[in-house]
């Protein structure tokens, strides 16, 4: 989805605020070059859900692959592609992705099946599952930290629905005692 500009008289910039950790070279870029390289142009092309800073969202999130949170998300349980709690940005819930990226707060359950990066200025409370973990100094855990093996990484990655709709056509019906 793509918003009409501002009217103003500066060129039009991005509004999604804090990014992820800047990539090389990209300071003095001149306008109109693209924020992530063209070798991760797949990442664009993303189903991406942006949640603004001062927008409260409640409820459950479907169908997007990348989420960006700089207000505030509450939902039971989101699956998505990557994660990004900006420096305001508020996460109260459960939510299992490949990787993900905390600059604000997160608070619940978060399962990352690659890896799960805690900024400076990050918090994750809770429980927080993955295979890789990055905290920078500064950055915050409180609560439960477990590790996850190969295994444990691939057998979280099949989504609940699909599964139970595969379980329901190929399993016979269980016998009645």
């Amino acid at each position: 989805m793509t918003l009409a500009p501002k009217p103003s008289a500066a060129p039009a910039a991005p509004t999604v605020g804090v990014r992820p950790a800047p990539m090389a070279g990209q300071a003095g870029a001149p306008m109109g070059v693209p924020a992530r390289p063209a070798a991760r142009a797949e990442a664009t092309e993303r189903r991406t859900l942006v949640v603004g800073r001062g927008i409260s969202l409640q409820g459950t999130v479907a169908d997007a692959e990348r989420l960006v949170v700089e207000g505030t998300v509450e939902s039971q349980m989101i699956q998505a592609s990557e994660l990004f709690v900006a420096q305001a940005g508020v996460f109260k819930g459960e939510m299992q992705v490949e990787d993900a990226e905390i600059a604000g707060l997160f608070d619940g359950t978060i399962t990352a099946r690659n890896s799960l990066v805690i900024r400076a200025s990050g918090k994750v409370t809770g429980v927080a599952r993955c295979r890789k973990l990055s905290v920078e100094e500064g950055g915050q855990v409180s609560g439960r930290m477990e590790m996850l093996t190969d295994a444990q990484a691939a057998a979280t990655i099949a989504p609940r629905p699909v599964a139970a709709a595969l379980g329901d056509l190929s399993a016979p019906a269980p016998a009645d005692a």
